[in-house]
């Protein structure tokens, strides 16, 4: 490996949640592409065996098979195995790498919740997502270009897709008593992403009455209007067929939100709530929620003698909080629930049959939770991300922090879209909307200066 130093003006390529972008935009271009695949066969040449064995995924946008055809270009560069999962929910890829000791790595080729138009990279090990030094290294690796180290096997990529499919059904269900859905009546939203085929066969299996919407992707269609970044077609669709419970996913299934019998929208800090009844997590004295975690759910653990650690936004750092304490229970507001005696990464289908299964066992058929405290977020789109520790975006966001009284303000950019998160939790509601409101206009107006 070149030990060259990335220069600081280097656009940065990884995000929160893996590679994330436009397609036909910088670092998915086609040309970069390969050159991502490159990078990635060099680290993996470097990491693992002689020949590294590679299993490779993606979900239904339309711009998917581009960025397999041109990542595997690169990735053949250096010696590799690669084996075709096809379409398949990001935690059903981990789930195999995680299982399955023929894969050294997965890669994951989706844009999550983001619209069709985005795509990206996720690279997923045996111990979970990629950490930062190997992002740092494989990064490194793109701009400093590896010398080349053409392959002497002949490119061929193996077709697994049955055999994933086969494998993530039977180790989901096995978690589960046969027919323990039978005579439960439940709206699966499936975002017309990866879960589409998979989630309502799941549920079928074990004996659930489904009905299955968002199930029809044309390559367009994913998360538009649906899935869990817009439960309301969700909450539409429960009331109408009068279901027990409905379950909406994102794009590549690693989201969860639900809606109860009485179409109330529960979120993660919800699920977590609820999870934490469930016998194999109720001796939990610790659960990991986020630096977006409603106090609400926060109070209502002390009451119930446990603590709520805060982890930094992403399901990987869930996940890494929950490994080095040794914990089970944790997830993020947005959907992301990380159970640790299953797999220590966001599984929404998992999740969701967790949470029937507490339903059942706590006799809580109205998913009840905890009273949240009033919280207010505002997306503003911001053309570059400026750091906030200078003027006058420090001072504005101070501003604003000194009008909070016992409450919360978070600012922070998302790391898979150009946009600015402020959020105020405050005991009066409309106060919070006030302060929300005008902090997100004097920084969008600052920020697009």
């Amino acid at each position: 490996m070149k030990n060259n130093t990335i220069n600081k003006k280097c656009k940065k390529i990884f995000g929160t949640d893996g590679i994330r972008g436009t397609y036909g935009e910088f670092p998915l271009e086609d040309a970069n592409i390969i050159e991502l695949g490159i990078a990635i066969s060099s680290w993996a040449n470097n990491k693992y065996r002689k020949i590294p064995k590679a299993i490779i995924a993606y979900d239904t946008r339309e711009s998917s098979e581009s960025i397999y055809i041109f990542l595997s270009i690169g990735l053949f560069l250096y010696d590799i195995e690669l084996y075709d999962a096809g379409i398949l929910p990001t935690p059903a890829l981990a789930q195999i790498v995680q299982n399955d000791d023929r894969f050294d790595f997965g890669i994951m080729i989706t844009a999550s919740h983001n619209p069709y138009q985005d795509n990206g990279i996720k690279i997923i090990e045996k111990t979970g997502k990629l950490c930062k030094k190997d992002e740092a290294l494989i990064t490194e690796l793109f701009y400093s270009k590896p010398e080349e180290n053409f392959s002497e096997l002949e490119p061929e990529i193996l077709d697994f897709s049955q055999e994933a499919l086969k494998k993530y059904i039977n180790k989901v269900t096995s978690y589960f008593k046969k027919d323990f859905l039978k005579n439960t009546k439940i709206v699966l939203d499936c975002a017309h992403g990866a879960t589409f085929e998979l989630a309502p066969k799941i549920f079928k299996k074990l004996g659930a009455y489904v009905i299955a919407i968002s199930n029809k992707p044309t390559g367009t269609n994913i998360n538009k209007n649906c899935g869990s970044t817009a439960p309301q077609t969700l909450q539409k669709a429960v009331l109408k067929h009068n279901a027990d419970i409905g379950f909406a996913f994102d794009g590549d299934g690693d989201r969860l939100t639900a809606v109860n019998k009485n179409g109330e929208i529960k979120n993660g800090d919800d699920i977590m709530c609820l999870l934490s009844e469930h016998p194999t997590y109720k001796d939990q004295t610790n659960i990991v929620g986020t630096i977006m975690t409603n106090y609400g759910l926060e109070s209502h653990l002390k009451n119930k003698n446990k603590n709520l650690i805060r982890a930094q936004i992403g399901d990987k750092f869930v996940s890494k909080e929950m490994r080095d304490k040794n914990l089970l229970l944790g997830g993020e507001q947005s959907g992301h629930i990380v159970l640790g005696d299953y797999l220590f990464s966001g599984d929404g289908i998992f999740a969701a049959l967790r949470t029937i299964e507490t339903i059942k066992v706590t006799d809580n058929n109205n998913f009840e939770t905890f009273e949240k405290s009033p919280q207010v977020m505002i997306n503003v789109p911001v053309d570059t991300k400026k750091d906030l520790n200078y003027s006058p975006f420090s001072e504005i966001i101070t501003e604003h922090k000194n009008m909070i009284q016992n409450g919360r303000l978070i600012v922070r950019y998302s790391g898979t879209e150009n946009l600015l998160r402020v959020t105020v939790e405050q005991q009066d509601e409309k106060t919070a909307k006030n302060i929300c409101l005008s902090l997100s206009n004097k920084l969008e107006k600052e920020l697009n200066n």
